[in-house]
């Protein structure tokens, strides 16, 4: 590869990471100590684009298109050029489609928070102390959602619209998002305690978790897009929140599905959901079982008997 080439082709490296070390150049470009010193000498005195920093990283300081283009120029006869360096704009831009798509289909765990009686709790408090009371239970519920890997959607008001499954998806996010609301539960406790005492007030919590597919991508314009869900799962999530008794967490049939065994649940029957087509079973979380895995949940109901297995049971 000859001098020309190279040097091209660290200033297109500068350009996109800003910063490489000689060590790296080296390697990559199979550069020797004098080879190396050249190249410096050229970008940070003749051309002035880059600089040292401690005698080990190469730093872009410049905007210099124009170099660039100078640079590159004389290598487009070459069979060596690279591609990009024709058109870089069109391949960038088939890059980027690729790496982010504007929407996708995902299977996801939704969740809905709301304080119970916001309307009421808002009259009786002068409207900064509110402020203050929500932002309270708003960090409260963040904490324990980070610390299971959701993720909050929208902050509405009082309520809390989040996802698990997106942007990062888990083998068990179902799991995650009841876990989620039992920690949310358990912390608000601590938080209704300080608050009676401080201010005399009262909160209550009701949860809704549905599993279900969506489209999700980026909705909105501007400084206004949100990457939100798209489709039935959030809807179903939010009127079952709104069946949830205070401080209690409910749960459609597909999730029950999903963590059935790892979690005491009761029945709350058939119920029809505003906006629903068709009525749904729906559950309320108690607790976690304890239980760590199939096999162990299916010791306490009893496992399949071995038939025709004599010998081998012997």
């Amino acid at each position: 590869m000859t001098f020309d080439a190279i040097l091209a082709q660290i200033i297109d490296l500068l350009q996109r990471q800003g910063r490489v070390s000689y060590r790296a150049l080296k390697m990559r470009f199979n550069l020797d100590d004098e080879y190396l010193d050249i190249l410096k000498e050229e970008l940070i005195d003749a051309q002035r684009i880059a600089a040292d920093e401690d005698g080990r990283i190469l730093v872009w300081v410049g905007d210099t298109t124009g170099t660039a283009a100078a640079v590159s120029q004389p290598l487009q006869p070459s069979p060596q050029a690279p591609l990009q360096q024709d058109e870089p704009g069109k391949i960038a831009q088939s890059s980027t489609e690729s790496r982010t798509p504007e929407a996708e289909r995902r299977q996801l765990t939704v969740m809905f928070c709301d304080l119970v009686d916001s309307t009421k709790l808002s009259s009786q408090l002068d409207p900064e102390d509110y402020r203050e009371v929500v932002r309270a239970y708003q960090k409260t519920c963040t904490e324990v959602i980070q610390r299971y890997e959701g993720h909050i959607a929208q902050l509405l008001g009082d309520g809390l619209l989040i996802y698990f499954g997106y942007p990062q998806a888990h083998e068990d996010d179902a799991h995650r998002a009841v876990r989620t609301g039992l920690g949310i539960l358990a912390a608000m406790e601590d938080l209704h305690t300080r608050l009676q005492q401080e201010q005399g007030v009262q909160l209550a919590l009701r949860v809704g978790i549905h599993t279900g597919l969506v489209v999700v991508g980026a909705m909105g314009s501007g400084d206004r897009q949100e990457h939100l869900a798209l489709g039935e799962t959030p809807n179903i999530a939010a009127r079952i929140q709104g069946l949830a008794a205070p401080d209690t967490i409910a749960i459609s049939e597909v999730t029950y599905q999903l963590i059935q065994g790892y979690f005491d649940c009761e029945a709350l029957g058939v119920q029809t959901l505003r906006g629903v087509a068709k009525p749904l079973n729906v559950y309320r979380v108690l607790t976690a079982s304890g239980a760590q895995n199939r096999l162990e949940i299916g010791s306490t109901r009893g496992l399949t008997p071995l038939v025709g297995r004599e010998q081998e049971v012997r």
